[in-house]
């Protein structure tokens, strides 16, 4: 359908990347890094939550739920928030509720405001990622889109990644309140230069919100992320609210979800527009990162489990221990970008998921006696494989779509990254789990009787990477041009000399 040229957003492929334009990028990488890098930091600080405020750990872990819920909820109406306010009044609404929400955290008085605090701060980090990809995908030429995608995993790797460590270091000498109050004047600082030097890349449209479409999407996401993440929790102990409510609960609301943005994006306001999967390009990319996100977060909740509990090793030493892996993954980014624009997607991905599954494959050996730099090395071969997935599927799912379709196909990506990484800890935890007390019941000490949990987790982790290898067979390279219908006469040849980004901190340069 052919979006009226006075609510659709602008779809002209830049002939090149201006000086301004490297600064938006540039400024919204390293926003959206510190809003990322702060969604991982609550683990290694809930012990001195539970001392300080007298709450269980229960309590404690809601945290990080209430973040993830919220990002859950929030993301799929980001393709409508984008298209309304532009990218300029995105960037400042995230970048507010991100600086709110730190600044309430850091002089929160009890658990119960530093948990809104929290909910405030997921609001603007679930912004941020969609407009980051959209806007990429708004201002880079087709040619240079793989070598700036690759920046986003560095956002998307190196900071998570970072986040456990640095919240440790800090904690060694100061208060918890102070890993929001490092954040917060990095936070404030971008938020002022993007008040400065952000402009919309795209006209705004002035599509209504459908409030039962915002509703349903609360039910739905909110429910399967909800009842993923205490589904591996069900396996040790009652939960307070059944597992099964919220796990009927949202496919229902999912469905009807669905049904109303049928129906809605027939004259263009879907909250968000299922118009993406009608490429196949996209649903084969997303279908490969939802097996991959499941691998990544499965590892994430797993490992450093078994290196506290089962092998003995200090916090710390657990954070620098997943540290190379986590950097490896992010840093990888940009040269695994310039690859996918040289040789496309395949020849990367596939070599990529094989690694993945050769990992955990490997770590299904892991026993209470296993060394850890056994473990350290199956995580950078898992780190090095998932390098050469993620960033060619980011870059191909989006290049699939109409430019038109850019901000609904971030905030998709966006939405099944929180349900995967929902489905992978449940997986893991409940398989993990399941096993860990049917070895108990056999007279298991408890750190054999975890690891073995452990290691039966990593089998079903190997064998759901097999889908996402046969799956990979399946892609092909975008169309290295941008439809005739929304790309000028020309403007393909002219990207072909367009500048790149080679990292935020270089200049653009000719191709």
């Amino acid at each position: 359908m052919q979006v009226p040229q006075s609510t659709a957003p602008s779809l002209r492929t830049p002939e090149k990347l201006s000086r301004e334009n490297f600064l938006v990028i540039a400024l919204l990488l390293v926003s959206a890094s510190v809003v990322i890098l702060n969604e991982t930091t609550m683990g290694v600080a809930l012990p001195h939550l539970m001392e300080e405020m007298g709450i269980t750990a229960t309590t404690g872990q809601w945290l990080t739920t209430a973040f993830m819920l919220t990002m859950a909820v929030v993301i799929p109406a980001t393709g409508f928030l984008l298209q309304r306010l532009g990218t300029r009044g995105a960037f400042l609404l995230a970048m507010s509720l991100f600086s709110a929400g730190t600044a309430l955290a850091a002089f929160a008085p009890g658990f119960g405001w530093l948990l809104g605090a929290r909910v405030v701060q997921a609001s603007g980090t679930a912004i941020m990622m969609p407009l980051l990809m959209t806007t990429i995908m708004t201002l880079v030429p087709p040619s240079a889109r793989g070598r700036i995608m690759g920046n986003v995993a560095i956002v998307m790797a190196a900071a998570p990644a970072l986040g456990p460590t640095l919240s440790g270091l800090v904690l060694e000498a100061l208060s918890w309140r102070w890993i929001f109050g490092f954040v917060l004047p990095i936070a404030l600082v971008a938020l002022a230069f993007g008040a400065k030097y952000v402009k919309d890349s795209a006209d705004r449209t002035h599509t209504r919100l459908d409030p039962l479409s915002l509703f349903l999407a609360v039910l739905a996401f909110g429910g399967l992320v909800f009842g993923l993440s205490n589904l591996g929790e069900a396996a040790r102990a009652t939960p307070a609210v059944p597992v099964w409510i919220p796990l009927v609960v949202g496919p229902v609301a999912l469905a009807l979800f669905v049904a109303r943005q049928l129906v809605l994006q027939r004259r263009d306001a879907a909250l968000l527009d299922l118009r993406v999967f009608s490429s196949r390009g996209f649903t084969v990319s997303l279908g490969i990162m939802s097996v991959a996100m499941i691998a990544l977060f499965g590892s994430i909740i797993l490992l450093p489990l078994y290196l506290q509990t089962a092998l003995g090793l200090e916090p710390v030493l657990t954070g620098l221990l997943m540290l190379p892996g986590g950097l490896i993954m992010g840093l990888l980014g940009p040269t695994v970008g310039r690859l996918y624009d040289r040789i496309g997607p395949r020849p990367l991905i596939l070599p990529g998921l094989s690694a993945v599954a050769v990992s955990l494959a490997t770590l299904t050996t892991v026993g209470a006696t296993t060394s850890p730099w056994f473990v350290l090395g199956a995580h950078v071969v898992l780190s090095l494989g998932l390098a050469f997935v993620f960033t060619p599927l980011f870059t191909g799912a989006l290049s699939s779509l109409k430019p038109s379709l850019y901000s609904h196909g971030s905030a998709m990506i966006g939405t099944v990254q929180q349900l995967a990484g929902a489905a992978g800890t449940a997986l893991f935890v409940a398989v993990m789990t399941s096993r860990e007390v049917a070895r108990a019941a056999e007279g298991a000490t408890a750190r054999v009787a975890l690891a073995d949990g452990v290691s039966t987790a990593f089998v079903w982790g190997a064998v759901v990477m097999l889908v996402a290898v046969a799956l990979s067979f399946l892609l092909r390279r975008p169309a290295a041009e941008e439809p005739t219908d929304t790309v000028p006469d020309g403007a393909a040849s002219a990207t072909q000399d367009a500048p790149v980004l080679e990292g935020v901190g270089e200049a653009a340069e000719r191709r």
